[in-house]
């Protein structure tokens, strides 16, 4: 989320994390004056024209284990978007850009666009979706609010994107590339034909600031109390989208396709521990036309080099490839103990 205040101003909440740090460096090249307002300073060096504000009022960056923590979550994603919205209104900030993918619960997405309605809360499984969409609602229901002293009313819309990748991502690329060094991807599951959303953070960043733009007088404030789907606009199966990263850190991509039953299996056993929710790899992609039509996005043809270079110059990768009996054996010691996991756990899960 951020707000623009005085035509010049553009305060970024969760701005530490490395989403709002790269929108800033998006937008700081227009001339603006940027503020980044987070718990933790970014990790990098601040460009010109970027100041940090250290505060608690909301971390955009929770994922694993952090979701899990539901009375926190509700705290960041609920209250303290609440706190944003009344701080714009009081201080006359008259534009709120939201950014979260807030429709997904498991179901099945094909192609939908923004007409497609918000899932019900109680039928979302996942608590950090269920109180996001609560916090878009309370985002986009804010929209058209008088601001305080007559300096005229609040516009909003939402950005709703997919999965985040590009160079120097730090929460989910870094994890997926410790599976694939540790030998945990060494299989494919599911429908070959599931396609998901991707958005490589170029594309996200140069949305937010065409949305931002969007609200304004001089564009019609036509996104006033929007939302939009961003992503690369190509769909792609969940696990093929990783070939690239697998291959180009010299590494086999898995040929050993195993039935989604048994990763549900998988998935219980580790969710014990780690909580992954195995339901995130169903096929949900989406149509961009609208961002398109309304906002002037395109998204241009980012793949996963970039990342695979970075890794690589941080002495990522494998030195010398197995050799490929070696590889079929790791397989079948990695299927028998899954298989043996799963089996010994049937009682629970059924």
């Amino acid at each position: 989320m951020h707000a623009h205040h005085q035509v010049d101003t553009y305060v970024i909440t969760g701005g530490g994390g490395y989403f709002g740090f790269r929108l800033a460096c998006t937008i700081c090249k227009k001339s603006y004056k940027i503020l980044l307002f987070d718990v933790r300073p970014p990790s990098q060096p601040l460009p010109g024209g970027v100041e940090f504000v250290q505060g608690n009022v909301c971390d955009y960056g929770m994922s694993g284990r952090e979701q899990l923590n539901q009375k926190l979550t509700e705290e960041v994603n609920i209250q303290e978007t609440e706190n944003v919205i009344k701080a714009c209104v009081a201080l006359g900030v008259p534009r709120v850009v939201f950014t979260c993918n807030v429709v997904f619960g498991g179901q099945v997405i094909h192609g939908s666009n923004e007409t497609l309605p918000y899932l019900p809360l109680h039928l979302h499984p996942d608590h950090y979706i269920r109180t996001k969409l609560i916090a878009e609602r309370q985002v986009l229901e804010a929209n058209g609010v008088l601001l305080a002293g007559g300096r005229g009313v609040l516009q909003t819309c939402a950005l709703r994107f997919a999965g985040i990748y590009g160079s120097g991502e730090q929460r989910h690329l870094p994890r997926i590339v410790g599976y694939i060094k540790c030998g945990l991807f060494r299989f494919v599951y599911g429908n070959p034909g599931s396609l998901v959303e991707f958005v490589h953070i170029n594309i996200l960043t140069s949305a937010h600031a065409l949305a931002a733009a969007a609200l304004t007088k001089e564009r019609g404030c036509h996104a006033a109390g929007q939302a939009y789907f961003i992503s690369d606009g190509w769909p792609v199966n969940n696990l093929e989208f990783f070939r690239p990263l697998v291959e180009g850190l010299r590494y086999s991509f898995p040929r050993l396709h195993l039935p989604l039953s048994l990763v549900y299996h998988f998935a219980f056993l580790t969710e014990m521990v780690h909580r992954v929710v195995a339901y995130k790899t169903a096929m949900t992609h989406f149509s961009t036309g609208k961002a398109r039509v309304e906002l002037g996005y395109g998204p241009r043809g980012y793949n996963l080099g970039e990342v695979v270079a970075w890794f690589r110059s941080r002495g990522h990768g494998r030195k010398r490839a197995a050799s490929p009996a070696k590889r079929l054996a790791l397989d079948v010691l990695l299927l028998a103990t899954g298989l043996a996991l799963a089996l010994s756990f049937l009682p629970l899960v059924c």
